[in-house]
């Protein structure tokens, strides 16, 4: 098994997670819709410092969630061109989509990295409906209001599914951990071998239907992820909304890397949205440093999370 680099060369990867599937157009005239402002955001962040982007895409007249491989090559090969920053596809779409079509990206582009969901989850937008009133497209609200009754389904069959279609092309996975069956989840796949270390795990804190935000929280991620997998994993963490940065404090001062951007958290500050992306990459990357770490570059975390390289992408 790989070996944890000492702390004091331990670099902290910023992820940044441009636009995602969560937030809807009506809600910040920030979130980046079109090809061209999800390119802008993501060559942004990677300047502020974030070494890895997490990529959705959507329509850009109504910025609703697509997960055809269509809507992704327009901005892929701009940022690609652009930047040295390692390209994160996700496979998680958004909770109305099928499996099949969650895939497709990450199959068709064989990203270094795809995000994988490790489980089937009640994943709560509705609540936000009690923030935002007011919504420029029909298809907002009712997808807000559809995760009362619904839930992101993603069984064993659907990930396995997924992680056999990706076998053959390299990509590794950042593997998003909800609530701490999820890290239970993983090390079932891990004794079937259809994962291999190093794992790169994003335990997500503060979505409604998974685990809560508190401190023991974030703690007890961590306890258990280090009794699963030991020093065979890199850790990582996302706090959803006003959450972001004070989740991302804790966990870097814990020996951990961060997830920040618009897919989850439209803020800055209390009562304030981010401008950009790039803004909360450097509010992070600001946290990070203060803390006396440095900041991971995507050549260093290429070599932490043993990745494919730039070159072995197909787009």
């Amino acid at each position: 098994m790989a070996e944890k680099p000492k702390r004091k060369d331990r670099k902290v990867i910023i992820t940044c997670a441009v636009t995602g599937a969560i937030h809807t157009p009506s809600m910040s005239p920030h979130l980046p819709v079109t090809p061209q402002e999800i390119a802008a955001a993501a060559i942004g962040a990677a300047e502020a410092g974030a070494a890895i982007v997490h990529l959705h895409a959507r329509d850009p007249k109504t910025g609703k969630p697509d997960q055809s491989p269509e809507a992704f090559a327009p901005f892929l090969k701009v940022i690609k061109q652009s930047s040295d920053c390692v390209i994160n596809l996700t496979t998680g779409g958004a909770p109305t989509m099928l499996v099949e079509e969650r895939v497709r990206p990450a199959a068709t582009f064989k990203p270094e990295v795809a995000s994988l969901n490790m489980g089937t989850m009640n994943f709560a937008l509705f609540p936000m409906l009690e923030r935002f009133k007011e919504f420029r497209h029909d298809w907002e609200r009712p997808y807000l209001e559809g995760s009362r009754t619904g839930f992101f389904k993603n069984t064993f069959a659907d990930i396995e599914f997924i992680l056999r279609t990706c076998a053959d092309n390299g990509t590794r996975f950042e593997i998003e951990c909800y609530d701490i069956g999820h890290l239970y989840a993983l090390s079932h796949f891990v004794e079937r071998g259809l994962v291999k270390p190093p794992f790169f795990v994003q335990s997500v804190f503060g979505i409604l239907g998974g685990i809560g935000t508190h401190p023991e929280d974030v703690a007890h991620m961590k306890r258990t992820a280090d009794r699963l997998f030991g020093d065979a994993y890199r850790w990582s963490v996302l706090g959803a909304g006003r959450h972001q940065l004070a989740i991302a404090a804790q966990a870097a001062a814990m020996g951990g890397n961060v997830r920040v951007g618009l897919e989850d958290s439209l803020w800055i500050g209390p009562g304030q949205l981010a401008k950009s992306n790039a803004e909360q990459v450097a509010r992070a990357r600001a946290i990070i440093e203060g803390l006396g770490l440095a900041v991971a570059t995507p050549a260093e975390a290429r070599e932490i999370l043993d990745l494919k390289g730039g070159d072995k992408v197909a787009f």
